[in-house]
């Protein structure tokens, strides 16, 4: 694919992407995931899922795997409305929603590691939108 392809490619997958809304199974698996977020147990992945970062409890990896099958769906379905494949709308949206983090946020760096978000811009792949 040539770089303006690409380029064009990411750039309508940014603009879907940015419309995204997930909904949730319920107000109580919301609430854990915005709490577990905001304490840093679950961090922003660049491949658009979420991760729980370090141990975790059984708890935590039932709200990320919830949340995680919920965002392929969503992704199945506006990356087959984009023409894009699912890993290129995922990959889109991980870079947009690892923006979007707040301060004492982790996301996952591009060399892999978890940071914690500071009042800086994140460190985003270069591939990002």
């Amino acid at each position: 694919m040539g770089e303006f392809m690409k380029t064009e490619t990411f750039r309508r997958l940014a603009v879907a992407a940015g419309a995204i809304t997930l909904a949730f199974a319920g107000v109580a698996v919301a609430a854990d995931y915005n709490s577990a977020k905001a304490a840093g147990q679950i961090g922003e992945k660049m491949d658009g899922y979420v991760a729980v970062v370090g141990s975790g409890t059984p708890e935590l990896r039932k709200i990320v795997d919830d949340i995680n099958i919920k965002r392929k769906a969503v992704y199945a379905q506006k990356a087959q409305a984009q023409h894009a494949t699912v890993e290129e709308y995922a990959f889109t949206s991980g870079c947009l929603l690892i923006a979007k983090t707040s301060p004492g946020e982790k996301y996952q760096a591009p060399d892999g590691s978890w940071q914690t978000r500071t009042s800086a811009p994140p460190m985003r792949d270069a591939r990002c939108p």
